[in-house]
């Protein structure tokens, strides 16, 4: 069964900075490509993030580009955002997720629906 716990979200101002973490198991890093959706109310859930399982090539929605970055830590079985320069428009709850690979890493932040999910954890940016 694949567990996916985020934690780190919390209020910040603009131009502040958060690291989101998600603890997971081994088998599942080894086995899932790994990333990072965003919500607000009223809107879809977006892929911000993702991470492939094995090379570890990623991708980057155009709104977090050079702003954000994902990365992995094997050794903690754990997957972070770091989140730079943050905007209002950042607020959202993020939510992990997980996806058996089949196609681009691309595809699976911005077309396939991911095969599981966090809890999610609420990133607040305001003044």
């Amino acid at each position: 069964q694949v567990q996916l716990v985020e934690s780190g979200g919390d209020s910040v101002q603009p131009g502040g900075s958060l690291r989101l973490s998600c603890a997971t198991s081994q088998d599942t890093l080894e086995r899932y490509d790994i990333g990072w959706f965003r919500q607000v109310p009223g809107k879809r859930r977006e892929g911000v993030s993702c991470i492939h399982h094995a090379d570890g090539t990623t991708y980057y929605d155009d709104s977090v580009m050079g702003r954000f970055a994902i990365s992995r830590d094997d050794a903690k079985n754990t997957v972070y955002l770091q989140m730079n320069s943050l905007k209002p428009e950042d607020t959202a709850v993020y939510y992990c997720v997980a996806t058996a690979p089949f196609s681009t890493i691309k595809s699976m932040c911005t077309i396939y629906p991911p095969d599981y999910w966090g809890q999610g954890t609420q990133v607040t940016v305001s003044s």
